[in-house]
């Protein structure tokens, strides 16, 4: 069997993930991108049982799995909320070093639709429950707009 495409890929795919980010939030640093993306990927992780932790993950590319992945100790999921609370837990992580925007829970769907394709995130997000694809819900966004990065 060959190498799947997300390992041997892997940069490309960060590169284009967190790209993505910073287009959406309109700025050029990474820096800022990844802050971003970790405090939206720990939000989300925060919801789950550790089956949805590890079911969500192994869907995930590479990179962004580990991240996703990083750190985690199996707690009891913290309950769901409304957006203007997942945006307040994104902006939490690091807090004196955090420059995510009200648009941070945003610009990581956006990039998390192009990484994943929307039809396995759609998938995904099914298996979890409507509050997850509540979550990860984006407006405003054509179908061409969240074209599958590598395709």
């Amino acid at each position: 069997m060959p190498m799947p495409w997300t390992y041997r890929h892997a940069a490309t795919e960060w590169r284009g993930f967190l790209d993505d980010v910073r287009e959406v939030l309109d700025t050029s640093s990474d820096n800022v991108a990844y802050t971003t993306a970790e405090g939206a990927l720990l939000a989300f992780r925060r919801r789950l049982t550790p089956r949805q932790v590890l079911t969500f993950a192994d869907a995930l590319p590479s990179l962004l799995r580990a991240l996703f992945l990083q750190g985690w100790r199996m707690e009891d999921p913290v309950p769901w909320a409304d957006r203007d609370a997942y945006d307040k837990d994104v902006k939490a992580l690091r807090k004196h070093h955090n420059f995510a925007t009200d648009r941070g829970l945003e610009a990581v769907s956006f990039a998390l639709h192009r990484a994943m394709g929307k039809e396995k995130l759609d998938k995904q997000l099914a298996r979890i429950g409507p509050e997850a694809a509540a979550f990860w819900a984006l407006d405003g966004y054509g179908d061409e707009e969240l074209r599958f990065r590598f395709r």
